[in-house]
This record gives structure tokens, C-alpha cells and sequence, in this order.
């Protein structure tokens, strides 16, 4: 417990001084995270192969692991002494009134606290003097009230003093136990057990430091452009704590800059995958799925596999976004042999575990992006299968490049919602009506950190059950933020008509395979109706109260020519149906090749 002469002379200064060395190794340790992706691992990963090349990048991306590491736990340890600083401000400023009030009084403040007063009345011989609590042998006369007064101010300046000790007491337990929490084993390995840890470590920050770096503060269900305005007006000292304590928070404000979320979530990432892969280690390995019980035996689900089978997709997806994040500068071949340019760095926009999943993966910066595309999936989407959708835009990326190349360009993965699971309950709208508002929310957040809706060309792009989301969150109220709509394989888009969407008609763009069976199948249950003629190759065959999806004629869009077969092709390498989706992304629709 310190003494209240220790509390008098604590310079706090030097807890300040401390946080900002910590600080800086934080900062420079994120700054050295990137440096190491974009300035050593892409242009290894993009100019070499080979086993060397590949061991290097191994390397390199260990060097990355331990730096991103360093700044997660640096940064915890200088909010702690930041948020210690102030805290111990509080007592001190009230002990040091307390012992100006003494001296103004002229009492005495003891070494034990106690403060002794000077006693006007006369007293028996030998008592000059009496301390707080005393029983003082008071004679009559004029001087009695004003003995009472002293003794009274004094008890409440020794009070003062006992309740500023007591605080920077709790204080210092309270930080010290978890100061001495944020440590590190000796190595250059960060392992699974390291990242989950330092997850806990971040637990006891919060629960420490929270009274000063207060979470409430952060905006919540505010727009994009208030969340910006907040985010703008902090330090950059207060903008690192918050990223520090609150990464999950900070990670999924939409309207404030792409890096301060990519910073952040990928914080998350890395904890929940280290959290993740300890919490396998104790599981068997991809336990069957149904076990024989009883006598005579009957198949049962698999309590194990039960435990196992969520945190393995849970897995499989995160390593999904990290391959991603890993593949930054990596030049790929296609089918045809042709080498294609390496891919742009990636920012991680959104990622936790809630429901399904989410994860908002960007191939180039959005904000900073010529032309931007933001991608829904539909049925089926989440975490466990977002392979295949972030290489979806990947794919669209490089043809986007290839037809633009003196533009930048950013696709967008928006993994944002609980889609359907399955195609039984692909037929019901409440999902997409569900998904409108955060979608919204993404496309405006998107255009507020980008600077305003003139700053980039932007495409919203969904697939099969993810138009519907589109069509939903696009019903013509002049809200959406975006420039141009196009669909693939849409089984309805809530609307009868292209015209019923924000961006006018001319600026919605649908693709539809000859032998893709979900827009015939989510008509019935998707599509919009109105009064109208349906037509084929503009020869009417129908009129009256017609169902539309956007590649029917009477929907009103631009159909698109598709080259490829099937539900999931329209991103094959090289096709015209990735090509018509490129062109449309960098505004070149006079490339567009129609049905």
C-alpha cells in the first residue's frame, strides 16, 4: 500500500513516458507488418517460384506473424500505462488538495496521515496542540466554536488523505495484476497457445482499463458519416487504444478508413484462429458423423463430431481469409497457361463468428480505388465456404485490370449476413429483407471513407440469392451507393422492373446461363411482379398482372452474353461472362457484349 508521501511525489509522467515508448515499438512493429507483406513478400511471391522463393515467403510471413503479435501486445501494455496514468491522476489531485488545504489552515499533515490542528481554546497546562478523534479538555469561552470548526476541517482533510491512498491503492492492484499478465514466452514462434492467449490478455486490459478507454464511446448504430466524424476527432494515440482494446468493434465501424479496420480485424482473426486451433487440439480428428448405440445398435448423431464439425468449418474459413491475405503480389496461371498479374494487397473490412459467419475481404484499397466492386454472395454463403467467393473476386479483379489496366480497382467480397443454408429455404425473402439495412450500411460506409459518391466508379454485384439481398436493399429510394447493379443467375430481384432500382434501368446489368437452373426455380418466389407484357426475343407471348427476374426481357435490364454453363461459372478465367463483368466494373460499357 503506498504512503501518502509516495502518492505526493508519484510523477505520472513517467507512466506517460513509458506508454509512449511502448507505443512507439507497437507502431513500428504494425509498419514493419506491412513493409514486410508489400515491400519483401509480394515481390518475392510475384517474380519467383520455386522451393527457395517459397521457403522465404514462409519466413517472411513467420517475421509478419511475430510482428503483428508485438503490436497486438505492445499496444495492450502501453493502453494499461496510459490508462494507469490517468487513473492515479485522479487520486493525486485530490491528496495534493487536501494537503494545500492543510497548509492554507495551518495544520499539520502527520506521517501516518493524521493531521494535527492548532487549538485556540485555552487548554490545560501541556496541551497545545490535539489531533483528529482527540477528546480535547475544552474550557469555557469565546475560542470553543472555533476549536470545534478546526477539529472538524481537519477530520476531513485526513479523511481526504485516507480515501486519495485507499484509490491509488485499488489502482495499483488493479493494474499491477494485469501488467504482469503481458508477457511472452522466450522464441521466435507465435503459436496458437500465444494468439489465444494474448485474446485474454486483451479480456484483462478491457476489464482494467475500460473506465478510461471506454467502450460506450465507440459509435453504435450511428451512419457511416458519423462514424467518421467520431473516428476523425480522436487522437492518433486514442485512435491506436481503441484499435488495441476494442479490434472487433473498431474493425466493423463501416465509414472510417479501410486500414484502421484491416489493422484491427486482422487482430481478431489471429486470435480467434489461435483460440480456434487449441479448442481442436483436445477434439479427435474429423470424427464420423454417426456413431452405433445401443442394442440392437442404432445410428445417432456423433456428440464429437458435433463439437468438431463447427470449429473445423470455422477454421477452414479463416484459413480461407489468411490464404487470401497471404497471396498479396502472388502472379497465378489459368487454364490456358497465361500468367496473370499479381494480386494487389488485401484488407480484412469484416470478420467475426456471429451466425453464419461474416467476412469482408477487399482485393485493393477501396478508398482509395478508381472503380470498386462489392460483391453478395447467396445460398449456402458463410465463413466455412468463403473460398470460393473471395476468389471469385479475385478473379473479377485481375479481368477488371486486364481491361483497365491504367485505373485501380478494388472487389469486394461482402460476406455480411445469414444467407439461406440451403435451396428449401432460398424461397423465402426474409433473409435478403434482413441483409438490406447491413448492406446498406457497408455500400455507405464504403462511399463515405472513399470521400464522397464522386470518388469512385461502383458496381453492387450479386449471385443467385445474393440479387435478391441486392434487390432489396436497392428498391428504388434513391439510397443505394452505387453507380451500376449487375446480377448472375438471380431467381428474382423483389422488383418487377430494372426501373424499380435506385440506378435507373440503363444501369442494371444481369447474366444468366442457358442451363443455370435457379432463375426458372426462385421465380415463382423472388421475382417481382407489375402489369406488363412478358416477351421472348420481343415477340410477346403473355400480358397482365407478369413475374419478372432480371434476364427476362420485360425485367427492363441489360442482358449480358454468357459464355459458361451451369450456376457457378459466371467467373471462369477468361470467359465472356467475366469479361462482360469487367467491363462493366471499370465503366467501359460500350465493351459490353449483349444477348
Amino acid at each position: 500500500m503506498p504512503t501518502w508521501q509516495q502518492l505526493r511525489d508519484l510523477k505520472i509522467t513517467e507512466y506517460e513516458d513509458a506508454a509512449d515508448g511502448w507505443n512507439n515499438v507497437s507502431n513500428r512493429s504494425d509498419a514493419s507488418r506491412v513493409r514486410v507483406d508489400q515491400e519483401m513478400s509480394i515481390p518475392v511471391r510475384s517474380t519467383q517460384k520455386g522451393e527457395t522463393p517459397d521457403a522465404a515467403v514462409g519466413r517472411l510471413n513467420r517475421l509478419r506473424d511475430n510482428y503483428q503479435y508485438l503490436h497486438s501486445e505492445c499496444g495492450l501494455i502501453r493502453t494499461t500505462l496510459n490508462a494507469l496514468a490517468t487513473e492515479l491522476a485522479a487520486p493525486q489531485r485530490k491528496l495534493k488538495q487536501a494537503l494545500e488545504d492543510a497548509e492554507s489552515l495551518g495544520f499539520t499533515v502527520n506521517s501516518d496521515g493524521s493531521v494535527t490542528y492548532p487549538n485556540p481554546v485555552p487548554l490545560a497546562p501541556g496541551n497545545s496542540t490535539a489531533t483528529p478523534g482527540s477528546q480535547l479538555p475544552f474550557l469555557p469561552g469565546k475560542g470553543e466554536a472555533q476549536g470545534m470548526e478546526n477539529k472538524g476541517k481537519a477530520e476531513d482533510i485526513a479523511e481526504r488523505i485516507s480515501t486519495a491512498v485507499n484509490d491509488a491503492t485499488e489502482i495499483d492492484n488493479r493494474y499491477a495484476g494485469t501488467l504482469r499478465k503481458l508477457k511472452a514466452p522466450a522464441g521466435l514462434e507465435v503459436t496458437p497457445e500465444m494468439l489465444a492467449d494474448s485474446g485474454k490478455d486483451m479480456q484483462a486490459v478491457q476489464k482494467t482499463a475500460g473506465r478510461v478507454v471506454d467502450k460506450g464511446e465507440i459509435p453504435h448504430g450511428k451512419s457511416p458519416a458519423e462514424n467518421k466524424g467520431w473516428w476523425d476527432h480522436l487522437t492518433q494515440e486514442q485512435r491506436d487504444e481503441y484499435m488495441t482494446l476494442y479490434p472487433a468493434q473498431i474493425g466493423a465501424l463501416d465509414g472510417i478508413p479501410s486500414i484502421a479496420r484491416d489493422t484491427s480485424n486482422r487482430m481478431v482473426l489471429a486470435q480467434t484462429m489461435g483460440q480456434t486451433q487449441v479448442a481442436l487440439v483436445d477434439l479427435p480428428s474429423n470424427p464420423p458423423q454417426y456413431i452405433q448405440v445401443g442394442e440392437p445398435p442404432s445410428s445417432v448423431v456423433n456428440p464429437a463430431w458435433q463439437k468438431w464439425q463447427p470449429l473445423h468449418d470455422r477454421m477452414t474459413g479463416m484459413q480461407a481469409i489468411q490464404a487470401r491475405l497471404d497471396a498479396s503480389g502472388l502472379s497465378e496461371k489459368d487454364k490456358q497457361g497465361n500468367t496473370h498479374t499479381g494480386l494487389p494487397q488485401a484488407y480484412l473490412l469484416g470478420f467475426s463468428t456471429e451466425g453464419d459467419g461474416r467476412a469482408i475481404v477487399a482485393t485493393g484499397n477501396p478508398d482509395t480505388a478508381d472503380n470498386t466492386a462489392v460483391y453478395v454472395p447467396g445460398t449456402g454463403a458463410g465463413l466455412a465456404n468463403a473460398h470460393g467467393d473471395i476468389g471469385r473476386m479475385s478473379a473479377l479483379w485481375r479481368s477488371a485490370n486486364q481491361q483497365s489496366p491504367s485505373q485501380s480497382t478494388s472487389t469486394i467480397t461482402w460476406i455480411g449476413y445469414d444467407a439461406p443454408d440451403e435451396i428449401p429455404n432460398a424461397t423465402v425473402k426474409h433473409y435478403a429483407e434482413d441483409a438490406a439495412g447491413p448492406l446498406n450500411q457497408f455500400m455507405d460506409g464504403v462511399q463515405t471513407a472513399q470521400g464522397g459518391p464522386d470518388t469512385s466508379h461502383t458496381t453492387l454485384i450479386g449471385h443467385s440469392y445474393g440479387s435478391t439481398t441486392v434487390g432489396a436493399a436497392a428498391k428504388a429510394d434513391g439510397h443505394i451507393a452505387a453507380d451500376d447493379i449487375l446480377v448472375a443467375g438471380s431467381p428474382g430481384m423483389l422488383v418487377g422492373g430494372a426501373d424499380k432500382l435506385d440506378v435507373g434501368s440503363d444501369h442494371v446489368w444481369a447474366e444468366g446461363a442457358r442451363d443455370d437452373p435457379v432463375p426458372a426455380l426462385g421465380k415463382r418466389f423472388l421475382a417481382g411482379s407489375e402489369m406488363g407484357v412478358s416477351t421472348w426475343h420481343h415477340i410477346p407471348y403473355n400480358a397482365g398482372y407478369i413475374q419478372n427476374i432480371p434476364t427476362d426481357e420485360a425485367f427492363g435490364a441489360h442482358r449480358m452474353a454468357v459464355d459458361t454453363s451451369g450456376h457457378s461459372g459466371y467467373w471462369d478465367e477468361g470467359s465472356t461472362s467475366l469479361q462482360n463483368q469487367a467491363n462493366v466494373v471499370v465503366g467501359r460499357y460500350n465493351r459490353v457484349k449483349e444477348d
